[in-house]
């Protein structure tokens, strides 16, 4: 009698814990909420409300600030300026690693050595990358003492300018880019590309058809996250770049405004309208993505190994 008691209250004995885990979710919930609350709720409005502060010290709020923001073409520029640069990076960025990820999806000879080197940039950091341009790309840099061999009269000048930050965000974000579509396209079931060939497909139909819808919703997460990050260039703008001239973008002119003219309501509503330039860059992305999936050409999770 004892023992079948006791096979009876085993299962119940299981499921008591699960019980007790289950009634318990919304506790463990708290700490998370606490600290999304604390380190990004909080401050995000706290930001807000300063930036709708009127001037350094004055009471009330108004759009003071966002007004004079987009009245002083001096300041409203570096929003041109910041999608000069983000929009063509991120553009190339992804096509170049989208390329790259298709041709190795199903391995390469050599693949994990050439995996390391493309990956290696997110390990150096943006201020060593940037200091390795300077020292390639420079005007006293290996290829131009190289090209001033061969024969070229005067130096290139690809740094500190444009194309100088346009090439560190290239090679800092490449690697992430790269990282990601490799993961998403290799996870795509080659039965299906197989079955296309089968049928007569041409190489660019298989691409275009069958593989291309399944890669876009990967292809577009990787754009938006890419945009979000070449939208608040800072460091190599400033390290590569001219940070009073061609590549002052709208971050360093919320930091001129924080930190050389101590006006942090104007730094604010700065970085609330960089803020809101990435939002809406980013709503974009998603609305575009969500409209290949409501007219049915690509589902995440389509074809997925």
């Amino acid at each position: 009698m004892r023992t079948e008691a006791a096979a009876a209250a085993a299962p119940l004995a299981k499921v008591r814990p699960a019980r007790r885990l289950e009634g318990a979710g919304p506790a463990l919930l708290v700490p998370s909420a606490l600290y999304v609350l604390v380190m990004f709720v909080y401050p995000f409005c706290y930001g807000v409300y300063l930036s709708l502060r009127p001037g350094k010290g004055e009471g009330g709020l108004s759009v003071a600030n966002y007004l004079a923001f987009f009245l002083d073409p001096w300041q409203a520029r570096t929003i041109w300026v910041t999608l000069s640069l983000a929009v063509p990076n991120t553009v190339l960025t992804v096509l170049l690693a989208l390329t790259v990820a298709y041709v190795m999806r199903r391995g390469i000879w050599l693949e994990r050595t050439i995996t390391t080197l493309l990956v290696l940039p997110i390990a150096l950091g943006t201020v060593l990358v940037a200091e390795g341009i300077n020292g390639f790309y420079g005007p006293k840099g290996w290829l131009n003492q190289l090209l001033l061999m061969a024969g070229l009269p005067d130096p290139i000048r690809l740094t500190h300018n444009y194309t100088g930050v346009m090439i560190a965000l290239f090679v800092q974000h490449f690697p992430f880019c790269f990282l990601m579509l490799l993961g998403y396209i290799s996870g795509i079931d080659p039965a299906l590309e197989h079955a296309a060939r089968v049928l007569g497909a041409r190489p660019w139909d298989v691409f275009r058809r069958v593989l291309w819808p399944l890669i876009a919703p990967g292809a577009a997460i990787a754009f938006a996250l890419v945009f979000v990050m070449n939208f608040g260039v800072f460091p190599s703008a400033v390290l590569v770049g001219q940070p009073a001239g061609a590549t002052r973008t709208i971050a360093i002119a919320a930091y001129q405004q924080a930190f050389e003219h101590y006006d942090m309501s104007m730094a604010s509503a700065i970085a609330v309208i960089m803020g809101a330039g990435q939002l809406v860059g980013l709503i974009i992305v998603l609305l575009l993505r969500g409209r290949l999936a409501a007219t049915g050409v690509a589902t995440m999770g389509a074809g997925k190994r």
